[in-house]
């Protein structure tokens, strides 16, 4: 009898973990336990591998295949799960279940993401930010896909593969990845007035957000809430951060991406992992079709906003993301968001760009995931009602690549009798509580053509560059010149600011001047821009949604051999105090000698830790640290760049030659160590006309 133990223990003298009682045995797919994972099987010991070795073909057939096609936009993305909390009923407004009841909790499943580069690209280009909440209600799923900016580059789906093939990596070269600034994006925009409000956003502060958890989201569209009357009431959705708006500035994005690519899914998991849970409130701006024809534009067309001044955002809940994905590529890679998916008494308006979209998204995910079964993943499957079998989905729906349910019953289809002779029926549909569409009255010709309330482009660009705090319109104004600057094209450029010239005067001169062109006369408009009232709801700096505060944010505090004990241990309680996340920096991360003779250890290493990464420095050293740091560049560049990117500092008097080093002017925002925490609460926008030219 062959010994096939014997047979099998020679492993060229290595060890490897077996199973005991606290890990389970080793299998297969299909359940074969596996006795060796460290060697295919061979015919002798330096013979040639065999083909009928399952273990490695399974292990290997599935590492092959692993990945799916990636999203062709909103690739790179990071999510997580939570609980949206009913603050305000609606139950007058919509007969939507999670909207009945004050205090009523409905979970979440919430994906951020940037929309031009890759899977693989980084975390924190300018671009605009996708900003998507799978609500699993107790009448379904439904999916509130959206960006992180209001309004849209175009007013008709038609457009939208042409705006992607221009933003996306050129055609013949494969670059520029995840960025804008290159000729055929910009040939597109400047042939394209309708995109000219969204440029503004985009050039602007928003599409450089701090965090995930600083940043609005908007369901861009408008749609309708429908009661149990069956009146319809127009809405538009606004997701509020708990943590207030916050961007980078282009510096320091730039250093960001190179210290930290996956810097903002870092954020979003180290805030859930130490308990600063993510918080938006949800707001609604409702409104009836007397208020929609009063307004000096269409709002069925998604270049345009309701200003926040006109028609006030109504709260009405809060979201709050409390767990990270167990597995991130079962829960956010496949990920399904489609905005189709819509319960009881939520419907759609006549939005073109809208209307494209509840096709093109089924469409997509068919194509990502292979199956029309994809509702069956764990993370798409409805789970907010319960069901026959345990199952949350009832219908007569059967087979199919990659069906993962098991069916009872002959019926599989409806309707049937067959519940009466005994068997399994399936389900019926339910006229009272199903779903209804808005029965809107529609009339006219079968034509392609936009609205002539689709024809001003304008307007809206230039109430959003005037609603700016100054510093933002620098940051705007810079922007266009930057991304201008890589096109190689001088038409383009051209085209661009005579386009500029129809939204601010002022705007198209300094990007003029910062690209050292002429300015050309302004583009023909169809429609005469008209002058709005500004919006300061619109701005971040000195805006209503600009937080002085710690919470949640991350001081970085460098110190080194012989820093004072008592100094490092008050600033570090007291940013702990104020809600902050003290990160502890120094050129070594083992244990660090303090002045007291004690020991501590750093979290993180100066020269992998720039202060890029945190939102205010601390710097506490002695007199003999100091000196040595004030000939390493990296810790005058992180002093350097900290006040560079208008941070707050501290210091103790020890520290003062390291910033003397790196050209640190005093202001308000650089104080000792007694006022610091107070100062790390801001930014100092005043400071940046000492350290940056802007156009």
């Amino acid at each position: 009898m062959t010994d096939y133990s014997a047979l099998n223990a020679g492993n060229g003298g290595e060890t490897h973990q077996v199973a005991d009682a606290d890990h389970g045995v080793l299998t297969t797919n299909h359940g074969t336990p596996i006795s060796d994972n460290q060697n295919q099987l061979k015919a002798g010991a330096r013979g040639p591998v065999l083909l009928e070795d399952e273990v490695y073909r399974e292990k290997i057939n599935h590492f092959d295949h692993e990945r799916i096609p990636e999203r062709i936009v909103h690739a790179r993305g990071s999510a997580a799960h939570g609980y949206f909390e009913c603050t305000d009923s609606l139950a007058d407004i919509t007969v939507a279940d999670l909207f009945q009841k004050k205090g009523q909790r409905t979970e979440v499943f919430t994906r951020f993401s940037t929309v031009a580069g890759g899977a693989g690209s980084i975390d924190t280009p300018r671009d605009v930010r996708g900003f998507a909440v799978k609500f699993y209600t107790r009448q379904g799923n439904w999916d509130l896909v959206g960006n992180n900016i209001p309004v849209f580059f175009i007013q008709d789906a038609i457009k939208f593969p042409d705006l992607i093939h221009a933003a996306k990596m050129e055609a013949d070269r494969g670059y520029p990845q995840a960025a804008t600034a290159h000729d055929t994006f910009w040939d597109f925009i400047s042939l394209m007035p309708e995109s000219t409000h969204m440029i503004m956003w985009a050039m602007s502060d928003r599409t450089l957000p701090r965090t995930f958890a600083n940043m609005e989201g908007f369901g861009v569209h408008t749609f309708r809430f429908i009661n149990k009357e069956g009146k319809s009431t127009f809405v538009k959705f606004h997701w509020k951060p708990k943590a207030g708006l916050a961007s980078t500035i282009w510096d320091e994005t730039v250093k960001i991406a190179g210290a930290d690519p996956d810097f903002q899914r870092r954020d979003l998991f180290e805030r859930i992992d130490r308990g600063d849970f993510p918080e938006w409130e949800l707001g609604v701006q409702l409104f009836d079709e007397e208020f929609a024809n009063s307004q000096p534009y269409d709002v069925l067309d998604a270049t345009k906003i309701i200003p926040e001044e006109v028609l006030p955002v109504r709260i009405v809940g809060r979201m709050v993301l409390d767990r990270y994905p167990d597995n991130f590529f079962a829960e956010t890679e496949q990920a399904a968001f489609v905005p189709s998916h819509v319960v009881p008494g939520i419907g759609f308006s006549n939005d073109p760009l809208l209307q494209g979209r509840l096709f093109s998204y089924t469409d997509t995910q068919l194509s990502r995931l292979g199956s029309v079964n994809f509702h069956q993943l764990p993370i798409n499957s409805a789970k907010g009602r319960a069901a026959a079998a345990g199952c949350p989905f009832l219908n007569q729906q059967r087979d199919g690549h990659m069906q993962m349910q098991v069916p009872k019953g002959r019926a599989n289809y409806e309707p049937n009798s067959l519940s009466k002779a005994g068997e399994e029926g399936g389900a019926r549909e339910d006229p009272e509580g199903g779903y209804k569409t808005f029965p809107s009255e529609e009339e006219g010709q079968k034509l392609r053509i936009r609205p002539e309330s689709f024809a001003d482009h304008y307007s809206q660009a230039r109430l959003f560059f005037r609603s700016l705090d100054s510093a933002e319109q620098a940051h705007l104004a810079s922007a266009l010149v930057f991304e201008l600057s890589k096109v190689s094209l001088e038409h383009i450029r051209i085209a661009m600011m005579a386009n500029l010239r129809n939204v601010d005067e002022d705007l198209a001169t300094r990007v003029a001047e910062g690209l050292a062109m002429d300015l050309p006369e302004a583009s023909p408009t169809k429609v005469q821009p008209i002058d709005m009232d500004p919006s300061p709801a619109l701005r971040i700096i000195r805006g209503p949604l600009e937080k002085h505060t710690l919470e949640g944010r991350t001081v970085g505090i460098l110190f080194a051999d012989g820093t004072d004990a008592g100094e490092l241990a008050s600033v570090k309680d007291a940013v702990k105090a104020a809600g902050g996340n003290p990160m502890l920096i120094a050129p070594k991360v083992g244990a660090v000698p303090l002045s007291d003779g004690s020991s501590v250890r750093a979290d993180a290493q100066l020269f992998g830790q720039p202060s890029v990464t945190v939102d205010a420095c601390a710097v506490i050293l002695s007199a003999d640290a100091c000196a040595k740091l004030c000939k390493e560049g990296a810790a005058v560049q992180w002093v350097m760049d900290a006040f560079g990117h208008l941070k707050a500092i501290g210091h103790n008097a020890d520290a003062k030659p390291l910033l003397d080093k790196a050209g640190v002017e005093p202001d308000e925002g650089v104080v000792a160590l007694d006022g610091f925490v107070d100062a790390a609460k801001k930014r100092y926008w005043d400071r940046e006309a000492k350290v940056r030219t802007l156009a």
